[in-house]
């Protein structure tokens, strides 16, 4: 017989993922960094929109996990005042153009649930494309334009426990699919 701290009564526990590509970035300084990018005005358009579907359905995140570059940032900046009040941010380096597997690492290291994670393709399309059992019914899941959002799910009690291909899709969208 398990000892008593062993036992789990109910149903597993699930963990909440919101993986947020950054919102659209401009081009117009081709001298400036990459890493200081800052978004256009489609992009400044489309972060607070995602941020109302999201509030809509209720997918508020406990915890955010984003790149430090400028256009993840301000994404998340202008996501905040509509789910941010009781959230925790974090801006972690090692998202920065980071491939699948060093994403997974990240989440692995995550306390709360929901955790809301922004980043950059390739490696978001990639790392949300091999954390699923099967893809979302979304014809735009593939390419993983930007601003788009993936909600999943886990049947796991630590993030440490989550690995690729244990996922399921809950809610996927872009923001020219919030408009149609």
């Amino acid at each position: 017989m398990p000892a008593p701290d062993e036992q789990h009564d109910g149903p597993p526990m699930t963990l909440r993922l919101i993986l947020v590509r950054h919102a659209k970035s401009g081009w117009d300084d081709p001298a400036q960094d990459d890493h200081d990018r800052t978004l256009n005005a489609r992009g400044r358009d489309a972060a607070p929109r995602i941020a109302a579907w999201l509030a809509a359905r209720g997918h508020i995140p406990a915890e955010v996990v984003a790149s430090t570059a400028r256009r993840t940032i301000e994404t998340w900046e202008l996501m905040a005042p509509t789910l941010g009040e009781c959230t925790v941010m974090r801006r972690d380096p090692a998202l920065y153009h980071a491939p699948a597997q060093r994403m997974l690492e990240v989440l692995n290291n995550c306390a709360a649930s929901p955790v809301l994670m922004l980043g950059h393709n390739p490696g978001i399309g990639e790392f949300a494309s091999r954390l699923l059992r099967t893809p979302p019914d979304n014809p735009r899941f593939a390419s993983y334009p930007t601003c788009a959002t993936l909600v999943a799910e886990f049947d796991a009690e630590d993030w440490s426990e989550v690995g690729f291909a244990s996922g399921r899709p809950v809610d996927f969208v872009t923001p020219k699919q919030i408009d149609a």
